[in-house]
Parts: structure tokens; sequence; C-alpha cells
């Protein structure tokens, strides 16, 4: 920090500004402390009286700052006048009794340091003005604190240097006051304990939906890129033998990038910010339509649904959709066009869910400790819901296996 600021400065207008109206602030609780003085006994002594008068006048000051708005438009004015970086209160965390008397200290520091401020840049400035004015007119007698000549000529020379040192003085001022205030700002404006705590949840919650929305961008836009180049293979092959594979294999594209289209836009819309109508219906219940795109790609999937997936809880359903997406996914990526088993089976107690394709010799599914994104994030949704999952090959050696089990309901 520099220890003089020009007065014309932004910082020492901002600064001033900011102690104007910390003195502005004090005043209403002077007029109410002064009315309480009124009210004292008439023999009281001076000294008592002014003794009175400024502890009413702390206490009510203390007391108008203890208001969450008070605090809030604190930390506004400080952040915007002084240049300090506090973060705003948070609407979640009860406010306590030392929280309460942090912003009433505030209030109180900010009213007297912005009222000796307001006070000594007011007459070293009008000082700085007055001296040389009354020398270019003449000279005469001034009382500036006490009576004092200012001659004319250039005998009164004088008062350039001392206006000049006025102006640096009200300098000084204007930055100690925005050090002192700037240091005390963060003890006594900044989050409490409890503050920080509920900050800390509400950081934790928007990075666990942002990971959320990663993980249903990557499900859901990797499982379309994929199907697509599968399906544009596919078209490319059969262009001039089978029209009408083509033309299944170009159907099946569209509505998969369609699909993928809605997945962006509402997850952009949840990262903007913005509002959006309903999260897109992905649930067990859009298994066939999702099974119909595969296929679409010239791969056999032999799918095995037994139970009803509409009984499954809806944010149960929602995770087994994307498990089940992500999991035909990686048989496409690395099964080719072999065939894929897909069992669903729902019981009152238990989702099952079994994903099974023969994996060719010269394709080598990832090791266990070379798990990428997509399978990572099948087992982080297999652990949010407290099921199990095991993946790797197949017990029979016949190819690449994924089994999920998940509770419906929790054991009595």
């Amino acid at each position: 920090m520099r220890p003089f600021r020009p007065p014309t400065s932004g910082d020492t207008l901002r600064t001033w500004l900011h102690g104007l109206l910390g003195a502005a602030v004090g005043l209403l609780p002077l007029a109410a402390a002064s009315l309480v003085v009124a009210t004292a006994p008439r023999d009281w002594p001076a000294p008592a009286r002014t003794a009175v008068l400024l502890t009413a006048w702390a206490a009510l000051t203390v007391a108008a700052g203890c208001s969450r708005r008070a605090r809030s438009a604190s930390v506004r004015v400080a952040n915007r006048l002084l240049g300090t970086d506090l973060p705003a209160p948070v609407a979640a965390a009860r406010p306590r009794g030392a929280d309460r008397l942090r912003t009433g200290t505030w209030l109180l520091l900010h009213t007297v340091a912005g009222g000796a401020l307001t006070a000594v840049t007011a007459f070293a400035s009008a000082t700085a003005v007055a001296l040389p004015a009354v020398w270019l007119n003449g000279g005469d007698r001034v009382t500036i604190l006490r009576p004092l000549d200012v001659p004319g000529g250039a005998a009164g020379l004088w008062t350039l240097p001392v206006a000049a040192a006025l102006l640096v003085l009200a300098g000084h001022a204007c930055a100690a006051v925005a050090a002192l205030l700037r240091r005390a700002a963060p003890a006594l404006l900044g989050h409490g304990p409890a503050e920080r705590l509920a900050a800390l949840e509400s950081q934790m919650r928007r990075m666990a939906q942002r990971n959320r929305l990663a993980q249903e961008l990557h499900d859901s836009i990797g499982h379309t890129l994929t199907a697509s180049t599968i399906q544009a293979a596919v078209a490319r092959s059969l262009m001039d033998t089978d029209p009408a594979a083509v033309r299944r294999a170009l159907t099946g594209l569209e509505e998969a990038s369609r699909a993928a289209m809605d997945d962006l836009d509402h997850a952009l819309g949840i990262l903007r910010e913005e509002h959006t109508a309903t999260a897109p219906p992905l649930t067990l219940a859009d298994l066939h339509t999702l099974v119909d795109r595969v296929r679409h790609t010239g791969t056999d999937v032999r799918a095995d649904i037994t139970g009803d997936p509409a009984g499954v809880p809806a944010t149960v359903s929602r995770e087994a959709y994307r498990i089940v997406q992500e999991g035909l996914t990686n048989a496409l990526k690395h099964g080719g066009r072999s065939p894929v088993r897909l069992r669903v089976t729902v019981t009152p107690a238990l989702l099952e869910l079994e994903i099974a394709n023969p994996v060719p010799g010269r394709a080598r599914p990832p090791r266990a400790e070379r798990r990428g994104r997509g399978l990572t994030g099948i087992l982080e949704r297999v652990e949010l819901l407290n099921g199990e999952a095991a993946t790797g090959p197949a017990p029979d050696g016949t190819g690449w296996l994924l089994a999920v089990r998940v509770p419906l309901r929790q054991a009595p």
C-alpha cells in the first residue's frame, strides 16, 4: 500500500466517500443518544453527560449493525469502496450472537473512523484552499484553530507549501483509514464458523452437481458418438448394396443425435444457471429405445427384461438407465459388432443389470487399474445407490461381463 494517495485519485475519493457514509450512519444513533441525555437529571456534570452520550451512541450503533441486512450492506459497501474481497453472507447460515456482535463492532469502527476521516480531510482541504485565497486577496487575519495573520505579497508565500502539506495530510489520512478498515474487515465482516461450514457445504453441492452433469454428458455424448460412428460406417459399407439398411442406420443416427442434443441443452442450461423445464426423461422405461438405437449400428442386442421397470424408484431408474447406456457404449467400443446380451431383472427388493459381450482376440478390454471415465462413472453411480458392481472377464471365459446389483428397499 502506498502511504500517500493524491487527494484527487479514485482510491482516495472512494475511501473518503466510504468514511462519509460511516459518519452519516452515525448521525441517527447520535440523535437518539442525545434524546437519552436530554432526559437525564439537570444537575449532572458535563463530563457525566458526555460519557452517557458516548456510551448510548456506541450501544445504539452496535445494535444497528447486528441485523443481517446491515451486514450485507456493509460487505457490499466495503467491497465497492475499499476494494476488499469479502464473501457475501450465507443466507442458509443462522447468524449467531458473536457474528452479530462482530458486525456491530464493524459499524462502530466504520462510524468512528469515517467521522474522523471526514473531519480531518474537510479541515485540511478547506484550509489548503482558504490560506492561498486570503494571500491572493492581499492578506488578512483569519482564524484556523487560533487567530492567524496572513500577509500579502512575498511575505505570504508560506501559505503555498502549507496548503500542499495539508493536502498531503489529507492523502495520508485516507490511506491510513483505508489500511485500518481493510485490515479489520475480514475479521469483523468475514464468515464465522457457521457460515464457513454452510459455504463449504454449498460449494460441495455445486461441485457434486457439476460432476454429476459432467458424468451425464460423458455418458450421453459418448454413447451417441460411438453409436453414430458405427452407424455411419454401416451406412457407408451398405450404400450400394442395401439402401434400406442405410436408411435405417441414418434414421438411428438422427435419433441418437437429437437425444444427445436434448441432454446437452439441459446440462448447459443448468451450468449457466438458467431454468430448464424438466430433465430428459431417461429411465429404465426408455431401454427399448436405447436398445433399438444400438441395433441400428448393426450390433445384435439380445435384451431380456424381467419384472416391471416402472416400479423402480425414479432416482434408481435414472441411474440404472445411465449404467446400461455406458455399458452398451463400452460393448460397442471394445466388442465391435459382436452380439451383446442385456439382462434386466426387477424384483420388489433388488434390481439386477448384466451386460455381456464377446471380445475379439485383437481387442483388449481396459484393465481394472486403467479404468476410463465411463467405467469409473458406473462404479460411482452404483456406490451412490448402495449397490454392488463387478466388471471383468466372464466366468466362462467367453467375453466381458458387467454385473450390477442395486437394492430397492432397505433390509428389515
